[in-house]
């Protein structure tokens, strides 16, 4: 800590030198994200862990199997009805994988999507599954049983030689030289099933335990089983065929219902072999057997817990492999344990075989012949291990306990090193597969099904082959690119709340890093701020600037810079465009960030609107250029088409991500939607691409929101937000779909929100009241339920986490309350209304989880009846009262606030919701303690009230340990048990007799007293600029904006006035240059008080006629595009030059010129000399350039200093001095590069030095991007001006809806504490549940009565709280593992290493197939 403060001691002592405002803000966060080591161990850890799980479960599962098998054996010492019951364990093993198939196919058909299936290919399908589980059973019930445990133990390795035979067939290699792991598979496979042969011939000729020739048939018939289980695994290898590339991906469709089918099928087939072997064949059934009495208790707990652990460790190997997968840890979690497998079993087996047999060996005889001899003498002892026992029994069946020759055993040991090596050579493929983040189980496996006889071998074999033919994989090796669109919407934020949203943005750049290179992540992002309102009108003048939420913002990125650069933005580009006009930016790793300047006057404010102008210019306009390339804008070979990081010249962002953006499908194209105050890491952005890349269906993905600020209004919204993501939305995801994705922070898919009835939808401006309400007061619940009815699953992620300033008012918390209460009970409506075509189209969506949407409106709209009743329950604690009088006094308090609701004003009513809370909080304080010392009385709390609190206090608690980041927030819960009432009764009561008021309610604008501009006010503006020369260019700016340039006041102030928007189009069509040339220039207003912008201009220039026509400046231009086309042998200091000879031909208006002058401070002194360092470091910041670079920032500093001793640190230098210093600059890096023999890095520095003096740029909006802005105004955006009876009508109808609202709550509401209070007048003793209750003093029964309605709904509520919480720990344990998967994966920051030596002339190239020569940019 002590070195930190010393470090920014030193920074600041730095800055010191130079300023006397050394002084800067540092926003929480800025600093650079590394990896805790911390997280690092728990990864492995987590890893370490799930591989283990893996091999104890696949251990367990694989040696209960074996040892049913051989105490079913019908040479084990067991008796007929015990070998008849582990039969039967045995087929319960085989059966319950299939079970829990069906079930799962089964919800998923009947719930999810029902697609019919094609019969030919769902009959081959379960011709397929048959035969698999016909070798299964025939293997696990009828040969497994007649051999030895270590037959039994090497003999499944066999399964894998379809697999292998098909991977030599179809050549699904990548390298060629792989195929001889297939070839391997095939011969030691083989080679297994001779030894196997040869064994039990020796065997049967030795005599040993009794072998008849009967064996060689079970041996032929385990090799045929086996190959028919080999089948199992078919699509795996089959999915390279063309054929059956077909048959697949039609599969994929109904797949769910095959399931339900082959599983049933399955079960039958093992049925049948076990009752035609063993009650035709063997007539070893007897039904009678089945009724085991009380003295034959062991063998039923030996059976059960045999089932029980083959059962559940089988399935859990198979759900901690995916677990392996989807964390990354193939080989160390999944791999190597699976392959382990085997040889570990056949390990703890000899253990135990060592150090147990001595135990057995009664007779202390010598020899493993005399010990399998003695066997027989203790099996009918009691204290004997039966398992154990019948283990060694088997040994005693192998060559071990041969008389004449125990070498044969080798031949035993050789079959299971050949079928060990067999599979493991057949997949090989498992250790060098690639996966992705949490990547989808079905990509990761084949089938749905595991087969349980064979765990270990069946996820090896089950594992998907990542094959380039294959048409099947959605996913391939390498993540699939994505663009992401950050769109920020502000709304009157504070300076503070900007500066986090900015951080943010500055943050995810840094990660991102270079946009020109390669991310692990495999994204390009660019960032957009949309401003609402920020124009105003200066009093006074007239003149239309910006307000001071943009001057906040443009201080705000500035601070930000240089926090995170040491320096001023390098790259600001300032546009006037139709809706008010765009600041553009370079981020520091080379990202883009635009600020888009909304001007109410032109285009429709707030929220839902400024998302229709991001999502139609991102999605539509953006989309249609890079779907016709030659709609693009023309990349020219000026110097603000290029920019310069690394040194190296290559395309500038806007040009270049435009480019890219050709090659990514909409499907890949997400929108980032963020409010003005957001703040987050880029590891929250991640994980919700995450959960878009992986799940195509997935059309929006929320994270974890977070309340910031202080005071008691903040503390209830913390516990509220933290239980309704713990709990409610949790709940959603795991049973359907969230229906809400927040828009402070929620990733949308492109193609979703293309989709049709979605954006197109979204577009609708209410007409009616209805529409008001669910359409503009709740706007991204209502784009959810767009999304949820077109068919697209909405998913929330609790690790992505977000940070938003939340009400610290009471009256900004009800105002937004007021809002989102009625909109999200419309739009809940609107959704259950349509939930019959929402199930069809949505296979998230089932019928049941409507009815669990329909429970919880039900509980929400009996909330404030419920909150009544409670208040009346602490009426009775605290005050003793009976239960129908405080069910009375209790209904006063609410009663007389929707009186005060409806007869006064909003104010008013809030003021008294207010005192009525703390009221209210008082008496809740009092009840809360009141219950304790009831239950304290009573000598139990198996009370109602008791049993809830109780029950409700542990289930927060032990949600709030599961999520340990955040349980301090339990704290809180207090509060928000005390705010009950407010929250639950005076809240929805003020939110809906306030539903007929539309207005936002928070961050309102201030009143400014605005007026439209008249035509007199253009008089004085034209005659006040008319002074300044006789060629001018202004901007008229009335309903529409528009650029007109004249020359003389004389001839062209009439026809100014009356100029219209369709004269001036042709205007700027019959100008063809200046629609692709990137023109800088300013007013000539802006030139008098700047100095950089005065330069001396050409001749045609200056000495202009003033009485010249259009036709003549128009070939004015002409000529300065032809002169600066023919200078092309001049070298990069002409840019500026060109650019400022240019500077008039593009009018400006009145808010550009401060917003310029603004951005014009980087040239002063202070802010030249840091930025020069910062610049020379970050572009020479590779390991091998450090010397050079502190000589080059010693001399070239040295050098500024002597230039401008005299200038003050707050000047603004002269453009001639500029030029001077950029020249004397060049020349002193010039001759300390060449001293250093480093000349190959000149055009880097030199691109720094130009940089660094380089001023803001004014551009020109390209003419197709300006015809689409017109458009989709004058289409979709253009500002709302209603009637005075529309606006009439719309009230009335906001009124109707209010009282229809208000009626069928209070009707409601009403109904169910009448009924509680009729109840509570009849009387315990009539209409009671008695609940016992054993009082030990009296040393009697007690019983507690009890009102079954409020038990009912007591009852009906817990149940819902325990389906929730239940959904809360399936969705915790996915999200440990999507954390863990990305920790493994997370980007480390490092140093950059050493490049290769460049040569000077280099051609540029990206992944993109745009390839750019340095030649292409001279001049």
């Amino acid at each position: 800590m002590s070195e930190e403060l010393r470090y920014r001691g030193r920074k600041r002592e730095g800055r010191h030198r130079d300023t006397w405002d050394p002084f800067q803000l540092n926003p929480v966060g800025a600093e650079k994200e590394q990896k805790k080591r911390c997280l690092l161990v728990a990864q492995y850890l987590a890893a370490a862990f799930v591989g283990v799980a893996v091999l104890v479960s696949a251990v367990v599962a694989k040696g209960s199997l074996l040892v049913l098998s051989t105490l079913s054996s019908p040479k084990s010492f067991r008796n007929d009805k015990e070998k008849q019951f582990y039969m039967l364990m045995l087929v319960f093993c085989l059966v319950f994988p299939n079970f829990l198939v069906f079930l799962k196919s089964l919800w998923r058909s009947a719930f999810k999507t029902f697609v019919p299936p094609n019969l030919k290919t769902m009959a081959l399908i379960c011709v397929i599954e048959s035969l698999v589980s016909l070798g299964t059973s025939v293997l696990v019930l009828v040969v497994m049983p007649q051999f030895d445990i270590l037959t039994n133990l090497f003999i499944s390795g066999g399964v894998c030689i379809v697999s292998a035979v098909l991977q030599i067939v179809y050549r699904l290699q990548r390298e060629k030289w792989k195929i001889l792991f297939p070839i391997c598979s095939l011969l030691l496979t083989s080679a297994g099933y001779c030894l196997l042969g040869m064994d039990y011939y020796i065997r049967t000729a030795s005599h040993v335990d009794g072998q008849k020739k009967d064996s060689f048939c079970y041996v032929g018939l385990g090799i045929f089983s086996s190959l028919l289980v080999s089948l199992c695994w078919w699509e795996n290898t089959m999915q390279a065929k063309n054929r059956m590339q077909k048959v697949l991906a039609e599969l994929e469709g109904f797949r769910d219902f095959v399931f339900v089918i082959s599983s049933i099928l399955r079960i039958l087939v093992i049925g049948a072999v076990y009752l035609i072997y063993h009650r035709l064949i063997n007539k070893s059934i007897q039904w009678e057997n089945f009724n085991l009495t009380g003295d034959e208790g062991d063998i039923l707990q030996i059976g059960l817990v045999l089932f029980f652990l083959q059962a559940f460790c089988s399935a859990a190997c198979h759900w901690f492999g995916v677990v392996a997968c989807k964390i990354n840890a193939v080989r160390m979690s999944f791999a190597l344990p699976l392959c382990c497998t085997g040889p570990v079993v056949l390990g703890l087996g000899l253990v135990l075989f060592l150090t147990q047999a001595e135990r057995f060996n009664s007779a202390g005889v010598k020899g493993i012949i005399g010990f399998c001899e003695n066997l027989h003498l203790i099996k009918d002892i009691n204290t004997t291990n039966v398992p154990l026992l019948e283990m060694f029994r088997s040994i005693c069946k192998t060559s071990l306990n041969n008389n004449y020759v125990q070498w044969s055993f080798a031949m035993l040991v050789l079959e299971g090193v050949c079928m060990w090596g067999g599979f493991v050579t057949a997949t090989y493929y498992v250790w060098k597969i690639k996966v992705q983040r949490i990547e989808r189980t079905s990509q990761l496996f084949v089938r749905r099904l595991y087969e349980s006889a064979f765990i270990d071998l069946s996820l090896l074999l089950n594992t998907k082959m990542k094959l380039p033919k294959a048409q099947t994989n959605e996913n391939q090796d390498e993540l699939q690119n994505v663009v992401i669109y950050l769109c920020a919407t502000m709304w009157h934020e504070t300076y503070d709340e900007m500066l986090k949203i900015l951080t943010s943005m500055f943050r995810l750049d840094r990660y991102r890093g270079d946009p020109k290179e390669e991310h692990k992540d495999s994204f390009d992002f660019e960032s957009h701020i949309f401003v609402d309102d920020a124009f105003m009108t200066q009093k006074g003048t007239g003149k239309r600037l910006v307000n001071e939420y943009v001057e906040d913002l443009i201080h705000v990125v500035t601070e930000v810079y240089r926090v995170f650069t040491n320096k001023e933005p390098d790259d600001v580009s300032i546009i006037e465009t139709p809706y008010g006009g765009r600041l553009m930016f370079v981020l520091p790793e080379g990202n883009m960030l635009y600020v888009h300047l909304k001007d109410k006057s032109r285009i429709r404010n707030k929220k839902r609107w400024s998302q229709i102008m991001y999502m139609y210019y991102l999605l539509g306009w953006k989309g249609y250029i890079t779907k016709n390339p030659q709609k693009m804008p023309r990349m020219e070979t000026s110097r603000e088409s290029l920019v310069s990081m690394d040194g190296e010249i290559f395309v500038m962002p806007q040009y270049d991500n435009d480019n890219k953006r050709r090659f990514i499908s909409d499907d890949n194209t997400y929108i980032l939607a963020l409010d003005g105050d957001t703040d987050f890491h880029p590891k929250a952005v991640v994980l919700l691409v995450d959960r878009l890349r992986m799940y195509y269906n997935v059309g929006a993905a929320c994270g974890r929101i977070h309340p910031t600020g202080m005071g008691p209004m903040v503390w209830y919204q913390k516990f509220e937000y933290a239980v309704g993501h713990w709990l409610q939305k949790t709940a959603e995801h795991v049973f359907g779909s969230v229906l809400c994705s927040p828009g402070c922070f929620s990733l949308f898919r492109g193609s979703a929100l293309m989709d049709d009835n979605v954006l197109k939808k979204y577009t609708t401006t209410a007409t009616r009241g209805a529409e008001y309400v669910q359409y503009d007061q709740g706007e991204d619940r209502w784009l959810c339920t767009l999304l949820l009815q077109q068919g697209w699953r909405v998913e929330y992620n609790a690790a992505s986490d977000a940070y938003t300033n939340s009400p610290q008012e009471f009256k900004e918390f009800y105002n937004q309350r007021r809002r989102w209460g009625p909109s999200t009970l419309a739009n809940t409506l609107d959704l259950l209304h349509s939930g019959k075509e929402t199930v069809k189209r949505n296979q998230s969506i089932s019928s049941l989880y409507i009815f669990y949407q329909m429970f919880t409106v039900g509980s929400s709209i009996l909330g404030p009846a419920s909150v009544t009743l409670m208040v009346a329950g602490a009426f009775q604690f605290i005050f003793r009262m009976n239960g129908a009088i405080a069910i009375i006094v209790a209904c006063v308090p609410p009663v007389f606030y929707i009186i005060i609701c409806f007869a006064t004003k909003a104010n008013t009513q809030i003021t008294i919701a207010a005192i009525m809370s703390v009221l209210y909080a008082f008496l809740m304080t009092a009840s809360f303690f009141s219950i304790i010392g009831d239950m304290v009385v009573q000598g139990t709390f198996l009370t109602p009230t008791g049993v809830f609190l109780v029950s409700m206090a542990i289930m927060y608690m032990v949600t709030a340990i599961l999520h340990p980041e955040e349980f301090g927030l339990i704290i809180y819960g207090l509060m928000y048990f005390i705010c009950i009432p407010s929250g639950y009764l005076l809240l929805t009561i003020y939110s809906l007799v306030n539903m007929n008021n539309v207005s936002w309610g928070t961050r309102e604008s201030k009143e400014e007293g605005e007026q439209k501009k008249t035509q007199s006010v253009l008089c004085n503006k034209d005659c006040r600029l008319c002074c300044w020369d006789m060629k001018i260019q202004i901007t008229q700016e009335a309903e529409n904006a528009m650029l007109q340039q004249i020359t003389s006041f004389a001839t062209q102030k009439a026809p100014l006035l009356q100029i219209t928007k369709k004269e001036t189009q042709p205007q700027a069509a019959s100008n063809p240059e200046s629609k692709d040339k990137p023109e800088v220039a300013t007013e000539k207003a802006a030139e008098a008080k700047n100095p950089l912008s005065h330069k001396s201009k050409k001749a045609p220039l200056k000495d202009k006629d003033d009485s010249s026509s259009d036709s003549d400046s128009d070939d004015e231009k002409k000529s300065i595009s032809s002169d600066s086309s023919d200078s092309s042998d001049e070298n990069d200091d002409y840019f500026m030059n060109a650019e400022l000879e240019e500077m008039e031909d593009i009018p400006v208006s009145d808010w550009v010129v401060p917003v310029k002058e603004e951005f014009l401070k980087k040239l002063t002194y202070f802010n030249m000399k840091r930025n020069l360092q910062a610049q020379i470091r970050y572009t020479l910041r590779n390991k091998n350039e450090d010397d050079v670079v502190e000589d080059l920032i010693l001399m070239l500093t040295d050098t500024l200093n002597i230039r401008l001793s005299k200038a003050g640190p707050e000047d603004i230098l002269a453009q001639a001095e500029i030029d001077e210093l950029q020249h004397e600059l060049t020349n002193q890096a010039r001759h300390i590069l060449k001293n250093n023999k480093m000349m190959k890095l000149e055009k880097r520095v030199k691109r720094a030095i130009e940089k660094t003096l380089s001023a803001p740029q004014v551009q020109r909006l390209d003419e197709g991007e300006k015809d689409f802005w017109d458009k989709l105004i004058e289409r979709y955006l253009t500002p709302i001006s209603d009637t005075e009876e529309h606006k009439n009508r719309v009230s009335k109808e906001l009124k109707s809806l209010r009282n229809k609202a208000v009626f069928l709550y209070f009707i409601i509401n009403v109904l169910w504490v009448v009924a509680t209070f009729f109840l509570q007048l009849i009387g315990n003793d009539i209409i009671s549940i008695k609940i016992p209750k054993f009082s030990e003093e009296k040393n009697i029964t007690e019983y507690l009565k009890v009102e079954p309605l409020s038990l009912m709904f007591l009852f009906s509520f817990a149940i819902l709280l325990l389906v929730q919480f239940l959904a809360m720990l399936y969705h915790r344990v996915y999200t440990v593992i999507h954390v863990v998967s990305y920790r493994g994966t997370e980007k480390d920051y490092k140093e950059r290493e050493p490049e290769e030596e460049e040569e000077e002339d280099q051609t540029i190239e990206n992944h993109y197939s745009v390839s750019l020569h340095s030649e292409d940019f001279q001049l």
